[in-house]
């Protein structure tokens, strides 16, 4: 006779087999296969340099310099001996992070969750503690630690621009862009880490090492050097020596491909006092439509993609967003640095979506993905479930709580209304609907 306890894990395991087949589905939808122009030598950020005439017949390849801890490596131009964070360099266009189903992703989560860290320094710039760790195939990766448990809301006094940032915020939102269709986020994976053997032992940041210290348990501890959050108060401890912490692939160096930073028109003030110019005047967005680069092109409609995705997951903290500098104006936004996100279920905050409710604009592609991902046979918390599942730290506990997940289809129901209520305040439908896939039925 079944016990209670075998009867629901095998109601669970159907339920996660009915996500994982629901992510499935959704993947394979037209929406997330339409077809796509061939993309022209200018439209990658970056290719192998080609050989000259007199190099044609030599045997040039690129050979990794004899450093500690790292593998001999020998690259030449065939794809196949690159690594997977350098076919993801490879792999950046104009339009995308990554392709939808882009073969190298699994082999370069299942480095980033596994692969042996040879260096670990501290990051400068930003308000809180982060790493970056260096693997032995010469692949980067930036560390943000756990700082609080996934069930705890972010306290109701603090504002958001002093909340923690949170190792599961970023890893949800790699899945969650993924799943919206964007594909803006650079890939992200969870790990555990020892404190002393993979930060400590290896680390060359003397800085860093001075902050290390065992707490009155035993817990190997660290707390580092930042604006926010960097004291033995809010140290960052192993369990003992164990932490968990979002491993978030590294961009294409600067040097190689110059990021452009855009401070965003609806930044909020970042004062306890202030409001800012787009929370007072009623007609805000028609100024900003008249200025460049809003003025032309898809920016405006990125915009608005970025403003749904954050309020999606309640990140309040977007100021400013970046492009690659070869693209000029007519590229994506990078969805970058989402660790503020998901830090309250039980409240929903409307201001993030004044981009879309001020301009009245979105993209069709969009808003028929978020139609689609609010049936029952796509639902959003149950892919993003399913998608989150498979994420190594999913076997410690599930990355999003419940609450989190009900929250997202509460609030997807909510873009799905403004739309709405957006083409009802406009007589013409293209004046909302940016049509971007004109030849979809």
């Amino acid at each position: 006779m079944a016990t209670l306890e075998s009867v629901t894990q095998e109601v669970e395991m159907d339920s996660a087999a009915d996500d994982l087949a629901k992510l499935e589905a959704l993947f394979s939808h037209p929406l997330y296969n339409l077809p796509t122009p061939p993309v022209s030598d200018g439209d990658w950020l970056l290719k192998v340099r080609t050989k000259r005439k007199e190099e044609e017949h030599s045997t040039q390849q690129w050979l990794s310099a004899n450093e500690d801890g790292y593998d001999p490596i020998v690259w030449n131009a065939s794809a196949k001996t690159h690594p997977p964070w350098l076919r993801f360099h490879l792999g950046i266009s104009r339009w995308q992070m990554y392709q939808h189903k882009d073969p190298n992703l699994s082999a370069l989560t299942q480095q980033l969750a596994s692969h042996r860290i040879v260096s670990a320094v501290q990051k400068s710039g930003g308000t809180q503690l982060k790493l970056l760790m260096s693997f032995p195939n010469y692949g980067q990766a930036l560390f943000k630690p756990m700082k609080q448990e996934r069930h705890e809301e972010t306290n109701v006094n603090l504002y958001y621009f002093s909340d923690f940032e949170r190792h599961n915020a970023e890893i949800a939102a790699f899945h969650l862009d993924r799943i919206l269709g964007f594909r803006r986020v650079p890939p992200v994976v969870g790990r555990q880490i020892n404190v002393i053997k993979e930060i400590k032992d290896i680390t060359t940041d003397h800085k860093l090492v001075t902050t290390f210290f065992t707490s009155p348990v035993g817990n190997a501890c660290f707390y580092g050097q930042c604006s926010y959050y960097c004291s033995t108060e809010h140290a960052i401890c192993g369990r003992p020596l164990k932490i968990e912490g979002s491993m978030a692939t590294m961009l294409p160096d600067l040097s190689l491909a110059t990021r452009r930073s855009w401070r965003s028109p609806w930044r909020r003030s970042y004062s306890r006092t202030k409001l800012a110019l787009w929370e007072t005047e009623s007609n805000y967005c028609d100024s900003v439509k008249k200025i460049s680069p809003y003025d032309r092109g898809t920016r405006l409609v990125d915009l608005i993609d970025m403003s749904i995705l954050d309020f999606l997951m309640s990140n309040m903290d977007r100021h400013h967003y970046e492009t690659f500098e070869k693209f000029g104006n007519n590229t994506f936004l990078i969805h970058l640095d989402n660790g503020r996100a998901f830090g309250r279920h039980s409240k929903d905050e409307p201001s993030i979506l004044a981009p879309l409710v001020q301009c009245c604009r979105i993209r069709r592609s969009t808003l028929l993905r978020l139609r689609l991902l609010s049936r029952p046979s796509y639902r959003l918390s149950d892919v993003m479930r399913a998608s989150l599942s498979q994420d190594p730290l999913a076997a410690v506990a599930p990355l999003l709580t419940e609450p989190h997940l009900s929250a997202l289809d509460r609030r997807l129901e909510t873009v799905i209304q403004t739309t709405e209520n957006c083409l009802q305040q406009h007589l013409h439908h293209s004046d909302v609907i940016y049509d971007d896939i004109s030849e979809y039925p």
